[in-house]
């Protein structure tokens, strides 16, 4: 399909013996006319100086890399360059936009080299699994029974099944986060369920389940019900804090549909903490989708109409600072035209300094800079819509070569 890029990757099923294989990427860019100047530096650089240059290299571009020669292709498949690879500045986020409301489907956005790769993603099933994602490593959880769960790096196809997570089988509501650390690439995942008590529709029980990659088992760290609010889909972790969004059961005004709660993850009380620890959203939302930019909490929501506040009027972007929100943009009026007509809830997921909004009703991609404060659509990803129904979503990650589950 024009536009596109294909390319295909292999586990690292041989880290053990210190080298990693990996299929080329295909067609990145015309640089043809620059290998000569390639190889003349090749032959003047030593290894250890030549893997340095090459770990500041876009992912897509070691991929090419590896087949110019053999000392690239040895120098890239190394130990030694993994090393230096995660010493350098953080990748841009990429994002991976399903394509198929039922197969897990589609295609990843390099905002590097602004081009669209197909890629096939391991172990999910269905492009409805709940998804978190952090320095490149994703979480899949089904959405049905909410018992199966991986933990994956989408570069390298590396795929680790967890064990079933604790608590209430069949949740009304789960939320998946992770969180990696950078030095010791040890993750945390943790668990918001939400379930409604039998026969009373304002009071919900919330638990909290926590898995450590160190210890590989699962701890339920709270649990507790609430009145007048429910749990939902969307949680990420800062800083060692959870963050997720509770939505409210009625009774409140309209600005107070949506609240936030935070949970210090290093906690040891296992109830009645939750609803002190409400931070009130900063209007009246159609939706909120939270995002770790640099362990800073950000928020993306659609902002409703005053008289009406379940309609979309705009989108806006702001950043916890303490318990207050800190408006950081506001979506101009023609990008969200640009979109054509904006459903009320939609797709968005950030990381670094780049946030990605998407309607699920086109394939069409926003991008936002928090550094730049700016503004961009993505290049057109190579897909059509083919019926009127059609869904589009999508999630960002890292793309890390070095990092496995």
């Amino acid at each position: 399909m024009e536009g596109e890029t294909s390319w295909f990757s292999h586990p690292f099923d041989n880290m053990a013996r210190g080298t990693t294989e990996y299929d080329a990427f295909s067609e990145l860019s015309d640089e043809g006319n620059r290998e000569a100047n390639a190889v003349s530096v090749d032959l003047i650089l030593p290894d250890d100086l030549l893997e340095r240059i090459l770990a500041y290299l876009p992912v897509a571009s070691i991929f090419r890399a590896r087949s110019v020669c053999k000392r690239w292709h040895e120098i890239l498949s190394s130990r030694r360059f993994l090393w230096n690879f995660s010493n350098v500045l953080s990748q841009k986020p990429w994002y991976f936009m399903f394509t198929s409301s039922n197969d897990p489907t589609g295609y990843a956005y390099d905002p590097i080299l602004r081009k669209w790769y197909g890629i096939e993603l391991p172990c999910i099933e269905t492009s409805n699994w709940l998804i978190a994602s952090s320095c490149g490593l994703v979480c899949f959880m089904d959405n049905e029974s909410r018992t199966e769960l991986y933990v994956c790096n989408p570069i390298t196809k590396t795929c680790r099944k967890l064990q079933e997570p604790p608590g209430l089988r069949f949740s009304d509501y789960s939320a998946p986060a992770v969180s990696v650390n950078r030095k010791s690439h040890g993750y945390t995942i943790s668990i918001v369920k939400s379930k409604q008590v039998a026969g009373n529709f304002f009071q919900w029980d919330v638990s909290i389940h926590i898995y450590d990659s160190e210890t590989m088992m699962w701890v339920t760290s709270l649990t507790e019900v609430l009145t007048g609010w429910r749990g939902g889909d969307e949680s990420v972790i800062c800083d060692g804090v959870l963050y997720f969004l509770i939505y409210s059961t009625g009774g409140g005004s309209p600005d107070n549909r949506h609240g936030l709660i935070t949970y210090n993850l290093s906690a040891c009380s296992t109830h009645g903490l939750l609803i002190r620890s409400i931070i009130p959203v900063p209007c009246s939302l159609t939706c909120g989708r939270l995002m770790n930019l640099k362990e800073r909490l950000v928020m993306v929501g659609g902002i409703g109409k005053q008289d009406r506040p379940d309609i979309i009027k705009g989108i806006g972007i702001w950043l916890l600072k303490g318990k207050e929100w800190q408006e950081i943009a506001r979506m101009p009026h023609k990008f969200f035209q640009g979109f054509g007509e904006f459903d009320d809830v939609f797709a968005s997921s950030g990381t670094d300094d780049l946030i990605y909004i998407q309607s699920y009703g086109s394939p069409a991609l926003l991008v936002f800079d928090m550094n730049l404060r700016h503004w961009r659509w993505s290049q057109k990803c190579p897909v059509t819509k083919r019926f009127p129904l059609q869904l589009f979503t999508g999630f960002c990650f890292e793309p890390r070569l070095e990092i496995s589950p």
